[in-house]
């Protein structure tokens, strides 16, 4: 083996490392070899995509839904082409260095995202081919982010106003003698990575039975491919109220914060989306759980020091003050 070191690498744009629509793309293809080397081909490739699968049923029966979507596609020829190469280039001993550039295309497409039954790349694939026999491969993936503020399906004005306002519902249930009345309120519908929000449950029992409300944040995950469905589904409960007893009425709140890394609602992708949501329930002992959902829109933020902690809004604060 002549090639002891092989990899392709891309220089960094910003502190995270992220490329967007419209900006150009640098790196290297790095070889160490012990002796000159004849070449047969030699490329790089640059690619954005997005993959769905998954299966239904089992043993004979098993489907297979899957589909799959290219965004870009690029290959630089570093030294021989791979329909025409002859092996007549050669590398030379020791550490080669081998600059590349891709434009990346000025489009809207979807950020880098890792789902249950679903991916969407971006990457740098690297081949140097001495024989048919001995061939070298490597890859990386390098951080998308789009540059669309609001990419999900609904962009009217109504909905972009709407993310600032705050909203509630109202649910009235019943349970053993008599009803429970649970109001729900949000600070608003859209909040960024890395910020934090209070929420309030009133629940005003007028029941015989003890209930308890939780809340959660309720993420969605929609896969698409063939003309099939597939859901994955995952809540995470944020904060419990104390248990509201027969005859009485209690109002708790809670913040919720959402994690820098908490990857934003997307529509921007015909096999693949994300939401959110807000749920609160009702904790009732031998009951089926009432509930009420509100939307919820994680929206990308900025790029913030790792050590800075997610500020709470000016709304909570007079909220619990």
């Amino acid at each position: 083996m002549t090639v002891k070191h092989f990899h392709v690498e891309y220089s960094k744009l910003n502190n995270e490392g992220t490329y967007s629509p419209g900006d150009t793309l640098t790196g290297r293809v790095v070889v160490v070899t012990t002796k000159e080397t004849k070449v047969q081909c030699f490329y790089v490739q640059a690619k954005g995509k997005a993959k769905v699968s998954w299966c239904e049923g089992n043993g004979a029966n098993t489907v297979v839904h899957q589909d799959k979507r290219k965004y870009f596609y690029f290959e630089h020829i570093i030294l021989q082409d791979k329909n025409k190469g002859d092996g007549s280039e050669i590398i030379g001993a020791g550490r080669n260095v081998f600059p590349f550039t891709f434009n990346i295309p000025n489009t809207d497409m979807p950020s880098s995202y890792q789902g249950k039954w679903g991916r969407i790349t971006y990457s740098l694939r690297a081949q140097l081919t001495q024989s048919i026999w001995v061939v070298h491969k490597t890859k990386t993936e390098f951080p998308f982010r789009t540059t669309a503020e609001y990419p999900f399906a609904s962009k009217t004005e109504m909905v972009i106003i709407g993310l600032k306002e705050q909203q509630q519902a109202t649910r009235i249930s019943f349970c053993g003698i008599g009803k429970v009345t649970m109001k729900f309120v949000s600070e608003k519908m859209g909040i960024r990575q890395g910020e934090a929000m209070g929420v309030t449950v009133e629940v005003i029992n007028e029941s015989s039975r003890t209930v308890t409300p939780k809340l959660y944040l309720c993420e969605k995950q929609t896969f698409v491919a063939q003309s099939k469905h597939m859901v994955h589904a995952d809540d995470v409960l944020f904060g419990t109220g104390d248990p509201v007893s027969p005859h009485s009425s209690h109002t708790v709140t809670k913040v919720l914060s959402i994690a820098p890394l908490l990857s934003p609602t997307f529509f921007n992708c015909s096999m693949m989306k994300l939401e959110y949501r807000l749920k609160v329930t009702l904790d009732v002992p031998q009951e089926r759980d009432s509930e009420i959902k509100l939307p919820l829109i994680i929206l990308l933020g900025s790029p913030k020091p790792p050590q800075q902690k997610p500020k709470r809004s000016i709304w909570f604060r007079k909220l619990i003050g």
